[in-house]
């Protein structure tokens, strides 16, 4: 009895034994399945960090390596002061008076280098100018396209729209790019022959002056006969080449 005993609990403890193997068999397989499922994602994460790792520098260096415009008007270790108004950044100095000198504050762009007094590179530095818009600047400081409808005889005169440009050596306020209302090229109706002619002929007595409307010059030639002369030959060379025009400032015909 005791023997049959004894195996029946053998029996009891192999079947133990055996269930709880295949227990840890089974809690095994299922770790591995989801390590496996777990692991693909990352591994597919790795690999897009990898990728953008690897092509973040590549776009460092295209953006890196792009010059901009500018760079070419700028020359290259002059004076920051030199330097044209497109190769620098300066602070509007509001306390100015127009008209009047004016310092500021201004600053070299990106791959422009310049140097001070001493030679030694600096971005920082500061500029003296005009206190005054571009748009108020002379004639002569920047240069206006021309019109192709305009009319040479229009009374009043005519304008048209036209768009300037600052030159690069001139420094100012504001916008160096702006629109101006112009007047036209006109005549008043003076033939550039006849005021010739009469230069040649009665030029000493102030004719070719009366002609174009210069009333003082006119009598002071016909006083002085022409400045002895001098002065005659001077206005056939003047009316020869231009120079000398209408009073009211048109074309001749």
């Amino acid at each position: 009895m005791a023997a049959l005993a004894g195996l029946r609990a053998l029996r009891r403890l192999c079947g133990v034994a055996l269930f709880v193997s295949q227990l840890y068999v089974l809690s095994g397989r299922a770790g591995s399945l989801m390590t496996t499922k777990h692991s693909q994602p990352q591994s597919t994460f790795a690999k897009s960090l990898t990728s953008t790792s690897t092509n973040t520098p590549y776009f460092k260096v295209a953006e890196s390596t792009e010059i901009p415009s500018y760079v070419t008007k700028c020359p290259s270790n002059g004076l920051c002061s030199r330097l044209p108004p497109d190769c620098m950044t300066c602070n509007t100095n509001y306390s100015c008076i127009y008209g009047k000198p004016a310092t500021f504050d201004c600053r070299v762009k990106p791959y422009v280098h310049c140097v001070d007094q001493n030679n030694h590179e600096q971005e920082n530095f500061t500029i003296n100018m005009t206190c005054q818009f571009c748009w108020q600047l002379a004639t002569t400081d920047y240069v206006c396209t021309n019109s192709t409808n305009c009319m040479t005889v229009s009374c009043p005169r005519q304008r048209y729209n036209a768009t300037c440009t600052v030159r690069d050596h001139i420094r100012c306020l504001g916008n160096r790019v702006f629109p101006k209302m112009l007047y036209c090229n006109w005549t008043g109706g003076y033939k550039w022959s006849t005021a010739l002619a009469l230069s040649i002929t009665l030029g000493g007595f102030g004719a070719d002056r009366f002609y174009l409307g210069q009333w003082r010059e006119g009598l002071g030639k016909l006083f002085s006969f022409g400045g002895l002369g001098i002065w005659t030959l001077i206005d056939v060379l003047l009316i020869g080449v231009g120079y000398v025009g209408p009073a009211d400032g048109s074309l001749y015909i």
